[in-house]
């Protein structure tokens, strides 16, 4: 029996032949059930007097917990597995995003006005002015999702191949939340000189850049050096996208416990990308106080061989400089945040924590924390899980912060962005929403995507509100004067 949530990560479905008698089909479930799977479906394929084929769909907690459903059920009298077959790889059979032509090109008229001749009045046009290219090529609603493979989801360092299934993922989820054409770009290079020269190289086709699952520190001077180098937003997710999620989400835990953000004390598990972006803007929000924790401890000042964004998270944070482990940080915490590593704490640490806390247990699969005995003492908990309650999920964030820059052609992303972003994430959960087990939306909320572009073009000074998504493809007023 695991002790593990079952997730439709590790979604599997059996074929199998059983007897035809009244309770063989009842049998196959209860099997299910009592090896800790869930039965999401099951379907007769196909029968004979004898005989009846099913498929049976269940959620399993990972892979070996998948074989040890199937190992169970072969051990029962009249039952044949005939196949096995794990749903999360069938759908990635041959990737998850293709291109798709926006002009039809059904006769002679339309291919000489998308290709020769036509197109190179287009061509001289953007040569006489570059600022043309976000107009009239997919510059103007297209999205670089750029990584070297170094820190892909809780993985490590996997490599650029084994990064396409996540890059892909994430590209369809700008197209799906936020009607941005996102590509995959990995780098075979983890130098980090070679990378911005390559970034930079193929900016011209891009409207922004999103930087993904890129190691820390190199991560940080990657996106600080880009930002100087390109007149395009360049955004990291992990960094940004985190950090605008949790801020959201703890806007609104707050307001559920009836607490101030600059009362309380903050600890962060996890001191890389996520967890600095996390911290630096809850400082720029005026939060109470923070201590930061990863694998050599909290982090303080005196403590030697510290990174550059250590010390400074160490000179910035920690008004009592402490020094001990990550259950001793937590006591008379109010907020706790992870974004490390699985089992960190037990629900007695929580119950060592404020009255009133609130716990954000987000490493994925398995939370610094089981959320079930989180719950038993702290008054809200969120996960990364899509299985659980209060979900902080970055697709909340990203779809709706390109969207809005390139909508009025943001050179820059900014703090102030960020900050936008996540009142409008935490404001579409209304007051009379508002509970300890809704403080963010769904990911599926409509009113998400829309909500942050608004608060994003409002974020850019001088910007005029300018939906460029909603426009038809046939709009003259954004054509340039010397096409008519």
């Amino acid at each position: 029996m695991t002790t593990r949530l079952p997730s439709a990560g590790f979604s599997i479905t059996i074929r199998i032949a059983v007897t035809a008698d009244a309770s063989s089909i009842g049998r196959l479930t209860t099997c299910v059930g009592e090896a800790g799977a869930i039965v999401t479906a099951l379907d007769v394929v196909d029968s004979d007097p004898t005989r009846v084929l099913v498929d049976l769909t269940c959620d399993t907690a990972d892979s070996s917990h998948a074989d040890q459903v199937v190992k169970q059920l072969e051990e029962q009298d009249g039952v044949d597995v005939r196949k096995v077959s794990d749903r999360t790889f069938l759908l990635h059979l041959g990737g998850k995003i293709e291109v798709q032509s926006k002009v039809a090109l059904r006769t002679r008229d339309e291919l000489s006005r998308a290709y020769t001749p036509g197109v190179a009045r287009v061509c001289m046009a953007i040569a006489e002015n570059p600022a043309d290219a976000r107009r009239l090529t997919i510059k103007r609603n297209t999205v670089a999702v750029v990584s070297d493979g170094s820190a892909v989801l809780g993985l490590g360092n996997i490599g650029p191949a084994a990064a396409m299934p996540v890059m892909e993922g994430k590209a369809a989820l700008f197209k799906r939340f936020g009607g941005v054409d996102a590509w995959p770009v990995v780098l075979d290079t983890q130098d980090t000189d070679e990378i911005v020269r390559i970034v930079k190289a193929i900016a011209p086709a891009y409207g922004g850049i999103n930087l993904e699952d890129i190691a820390a520190p190199r991560c940080f001077e990657i996106e600080a050096r880009l930002r100087e180098q390109l007149d395009i937003p360049v955004f990291h997710d992990d960094q940004h996208g985190t950090a605008i999620c949790v801020l959201a989400a703890l806007t609104n835990a707050l307001r559920v416990v009836g607490k101030r953000l600059e009362d309380v004390r903050v600890v962060v598990s996890g001191a890389g990308a996520a967890g600095t972006a996390i911290m630096k803007l809850l400082l720029r929000q005026g939060v109470g106080d923070i201590i930061a924790y990863d694998r050599k401890g909290a982090l303080h000042r005196g403590m030697p061989d510290m990174s550059e964004t250590w010390q400074w998270l160490a000179d910035n944070t920690n008004r009592d400089n402490y020094s001990g482990d990550l259950p001793g940080a937590i006591v008379g915490a109010d907020v706790f945040i992870g974004v490390s590593a699985p089992n960190l704490l037990t629900g007695d640490d929580i119950a060592r924590m404020a009255d009133k806390s609130i716990v954000f247990a987000l490493a994925n699969p398995d939370p610094e924390v089981d959320p079930r005995a989180a719950r038993q003492h702290a008054a809200v908990v969120a996960t990364g899980r899509s299985d659980q309650p209060n979900q902080i999920n970055n697709v909340l964030a990203f779809p709706g912060v390109f969207r809005g820059m390139l909508d009025v052609s943001a050179e820059e992303f900014t703090e102030e962005m960020a900050l936008a972003a996540a009142r409008a994430i935490a404001d579409v959960v209304g007051e009379d929403k508002l509970n300890p087990t809704v403080i963010i939306p769904s990911v599926f909320d409509p009113k998400v995507t829309p909500a942050v572009a608004a608060a994003i073009r409002a974020a850019v000074k001088g910007a005029a509100p300018h939906n460029t998504a909603a426009l038809p493809e046939t709009e003259l007023d954004d054509a340039p004067e010397e096409t008519f």
